[in-house]
């Protein structure tokens, strides 16, 4: 093929609803590309797409993954993404790089959720975009019904341009551009038809929609359409390339990856109509924008990384400039100086070694121990590329090894994930002494687990995670501790009265009032360290204290067996004697919520908040999605351990929510007894 230039590069990402067929997609055109020998099914786990064993086992996508192939002398470097919601930091990675997406549609199912998630990915990415409606090997498959979603869910630019018909048990395609027919063979070669009258009845439906959505993209156009002129087919043809990379034209295909039906079409599209990584002329960057120079300073963006037995893999794109083999490029974060001594292109998992990448290709880098997902690598003026938007994992389990003496193991391997996957989070509480594990959704924390044994040899067990629950005081008491031992020789003496209140702050706030000397001030220290200890473990359920006030108003001392010990061990006896007498009460961590849900479930997110033991401070519509509204609302962080899962269910995955920690809140006496019950028990 001829010499690549950015002008002959595609990045396009597949996006979609688990199921839709993104990785057939995907595997189909790199058969008809000539890049595979076979085409592979997920059902036989042959793809190169999925090649992770994870993948082959589950049969779905849980990583993007990249593979280029040549069309019309266009290099398409295709990204296919996961279509489960738990990994949606992997949509976003690869909305980050492309330069347009293809949303696959499953024709038997017609618009889905991911399909609506998918449309929201790329609105926010402002990509230009196509749908291609899959599976029409499968009769039930509705193109009309379809069609019609699409339209109503995402308006009147929704343009129909590779329609099936059928008739006598045969499917053929119509070009709704050229009307023309084609049928395809078992290798997606297409014979090309006149269009019969009967398929012209079929599709006339599709030409008002087609010549609406043509006529938007220019007054003249327009103009033509409303005084019933015809649009020539050469205004059509610059239409449909303008509009596709202008965003005013959402084009339709449709096929059958598993039988290659309609990819050579699709192809053809991608390469002669979707834009370069230049059409949108600048790149957001941390500071605002900077333009787009093929011939300027080389600057690379690390949007994926893979970690394997041989260490890491650095998925880029080139930003800026052309990267070269041997060139030495700065981490805009790290400062660290890198050389690139051997760049890849990657098919699935397969490396090909290449001499240099041009601005707006994709490829691959290995053992560059400074680079992390979301890395600007530069060489002359420093830039630093904005990093994809990542969700919060809110899914949270407690973990715990299988077999002791393996933390230190657990903390290497999870690090290597950490690496691979930035919506996973992990920690060892201090306070709850629990090992914490979030992610994305149930199989998300699945797959982690899985990763974890396979690969490392590291088995986890899964428990609820524990609550970091205090305890503090309602009321003021007086209480008084003595401490006295004599044992032969120098005994210990030490002896507090002391007033409990409620503090103001949340800690400690310790005071004298001693008068006398009956106290000498150089115990005061001690008992104050004292009361701090004994802090650490709360009167009803072990839990620590918190806003604590203490004033040491009396006591007395010997002056041969008094020390700083026997003070600090009275003042522990005053608290333990004193605290359970100040109506003790215990607090739970109570969170900020924020959720996003079509109108129409409003009711339902309110329902299950108030079993939830929420309080809804108010609702507004949503401002970045239209047709949903934002409940406010704070819920104790005990609630919200299975939200993720169960916001899914009562939305159909289409709610999202926030939630951060706000303040502490007295536990209702019925659900802190079970609490107090359970702490005592365990």
């Amino acid at each position: 093929m001829a010499e690549l230039t950015t002008k002959t590069i595609r990045n396009i990402c597949l996006l979609g609803h688990g199921g839709s067929g993104k990785t057939s997609v995907s595997e189909a055109m790199l058969f008809c590309a000539g890049q595979t020998e076979r085409l592979g099914t997920i059902a036989d786990g042959n793809t190169v797409l999925d090649y992770d064993a994870e993948e082959k086992k589950r049969k779905y996508s849980v990583s993007l993954a990249t593979a280029p192939v040549v069309w019309k002398d266009i290099k398409i470097n295709i990204i296919d993404t996961p279509g489960f919601l738990d990994f949606e930091g992997e949509v976003a990675e690869a909305v980050r790089v492309a330069d347009a997406a293809i949303i696959v549609v499953d024709g038997k199912a017609g618009v889905e959720v991911g399909t609506e998630l998918a449309w929201e990915y790329v609105e926010r990415a402002a990509l230009p975009r196509a749908f291609f409606i899959n599976k029409f090997d499968d009769s039930e498959a509705d193109f009309v019904k379809t069609f019609e979603q699409l339209r109503d869910k995402f308006g009147r630019n929704v343009c129909p341009t590779f329609v099936p018909v059928r008739s006598d048990g045969e499917t053929r395609f119509v070009n709704l551009i050229y009307m023309k027919a084609y049928t395809f063979d078992k290798n997606g070669s297409r014979t090309e038809h006149d269009v019969s009258d009967a398929e012209k009845a079929q599709v006339e439906q599709y030409l008002e929609p087609l010549h609406e959505a043509v006529a938007m993209t220019s007054d003249e156009l327009m103009e033509k359409y409303f005084n019933g002129d015809e649009i020539t087919l050469d205004e059509m043809v610059e239409a449909l390339h303008e509009g596709i990379i202008e965003g005013s034209i959402v084009p339709v295909f449709s096929g059958a990856s598993a039988k290659l039906w309609g990819i050579k079409g699709l192809m053809d599209t991608v390469a002669d109509s979707f834009p370069r990584h230049t059409a949108k002329k600048t790149e957001k960057t941390a500071d605002g924008e900077k333009e787009i120079q093929p011939d300027g300073d080389t600057s690379i963006f690390i949007f994926k990384t893979y970690v394997d037995q041989f260490g890491k893999l650095s998925l880029f794109k080139v930003m800026n400039g052309t990267l070269k083999r041997d060139m030495t490029l700065k981490n805009a974060r790290s400062g660290a100086s890198e050389k690139m001594a051997h760049i890849y292109t990657l098919k699935g998992s397969k490396q090909v070694e290449v001499d240099s990448l041009c601005c707006g290709d994709i490829g691959v880098i290995t053992k560059v121990a400074s680079a992390a997902t979301g890395d600007t690598l530069y060489s002359g003026a420093p830039v630093s590329y904005t990093p994809p938007a990542f969700p919060h994992p809110y899914m949270r389990r407690g973990v715990f090894a299988s077999s002791k003496g393996e933390e230190d193991k657990i903390s290497t391997a999870m690090q290597k994930l950490l690496d691979e996957d930035p919506t996973i989070r992990f920690e060892s509480n201090a306070e709850t002494k629990q090992m914490l594990l979030s992610g994305m959704g149930d199989i998300h924390i699945d797959l982690i687990l899985s990763k974890l044994k396979s690969r490392y040899g590291i088995a986890l067990q899964q428990a609820e995670p524990k609550i970091a629950y205090r305890e503090t005081i309602r009321k003021s008491v007086q209480a008084e501790g003595k401490h006295k031992k004599q044992s032969g020789g120098s005994g210990q003496y030490g002896h507090v009265k002391i007033t409990f209140s409620p503090g103001e702050g949340e800690g400690l706030t310790f005071t004298q009032s001693v008068v006398g000397g009956s106290v000498p001030k150089g115990y005061y220290p001690a008992v104050e360290k004292g009361l701090l200890e004994a802090m650490q473990e709360g009167v009803l359920a072990g839990y620590p204290m918190v806003a604590l006030a203490a004033d040491l108003f009396d006591g007395s001392y010997h002056p041969v067996d008094s020390n700083e010990i026997s003070f600090k061990l009275a003042a522990r006896l005053a608290y333990r004697e004193g605290l359970p007498k100040a109506s003790p009460a215990l607090l739970e961590p109570v969170g900020s919520l924020k959720v996003s849900v079509p109108e129409s479930m409003v009711g339902d997110v309110m329902g299950d908040l108030n079993k939830r033991r929420g309080r809804v401070l108010g609702m507004n519509p949503d401002e970045n999605r239209r047709g949903y509204t934002l409940v406010e609302a704070e819920a104790p962080d005990a609630e919200m351990m299975d939200y993720t899962v169960a916001l899914r269910a009562m939305t159909q995955g289409r709610g999202k929510f926030d939630f951060n920690f706000v303040r502490y809140e007295e536990v209702p006496a019925a659900e802190a007894q079970k609490i107090i019950d359970e702490a005592k028990k365990n």
